[in-house]
């Protein structure tokens, strides 16, 4: 099972970590020990003093493939969920300032919380409103309208450079309002008015 993650795929959150809009989707990956799952406390990392929680919408490979068309790329997934990337800001912005990976940054243990799934059908994917509470109040919300790269695109892009199996996730980018965590916050993630995802930072 592979994590793929995109980064950059919302215009407002590329400007405000002061990046360029890409021309090709972003893309980088999580092991499989980065996952979160059944609403899991999350542990702050030790190496880091700035650690940005970044809410995603995740699809579920459930097909395998390669060299998939873009037109084609909506029969290889069938349920999407919510996910947290978790970054280690300063980590990261050290790396990038020496032309390094990311990896340190964004595959640590417990980076990549996952909730919940729900079936796609009947589900207009152009138009999904997702959203973050810490605290109960809302610090992150998008809407797929916004996305630079589509699901189709992102899946049609990907597979052109790793083979697609069953059970394989794409995180597919964060909207703007990125920010810290700290201990004893509570995060809670939404689609629409479905609570999706839920845990607390220790």
């Amino acid at each position: 099972m592979k994590i793929f993650c995109i980064g950059r795929n919302y215009s407002e959150h590329a400007k405000e970590l002061g990046n360029a809009v890409p021309e090709n989707p972003v893309v980088f990956a999580k092991p499989d020990t980065a996952l979160l799952k059944n609403g899991e406390d999350f542990y702050l990392p030790s190496f880091s003093n700035d650690v940005h929680h970044e809410i995603e919408l995740v699809i579920k490979i459930h097909k395998v493939g390669k060299n998939i068309q873009e037109k084609f790329a909506h029969n290889y997934y069938n349920e999407i969920g919510l996910g947290v990337d978790f970054t280690a800001r300063d980590l990261q912005a050290e790396l990038k300032s020496k032309g390094l990976p990311w990896e340190l940054a964004k595959g640590f243990d417990g980076a990549a919380p996952l909730g919940n799934f729900m079936s796609i059908e009947g589900v207009d994917l152009s138009n999904i409103d997702f959203s973050l509470k810490k605290n109960g109040k809302l610090v992150q919300q998008g809407n797929t309208a916004q996305m630079i790269f589509s699901f189709d695109k992102i899946v049609s892009f990907i597979s052109q450079y790793f083979t697609l199996k069953v059970g394989d996730l794409i995180y597919t980018g964060t909207p703007a309002g990125v920010g810290s965590v700290a201990i004893g916050d509570k995060l809670e993630g939404f689609i629409g008015s479905n609570q999706m995802l839920q845990f607390e930072v220790k």
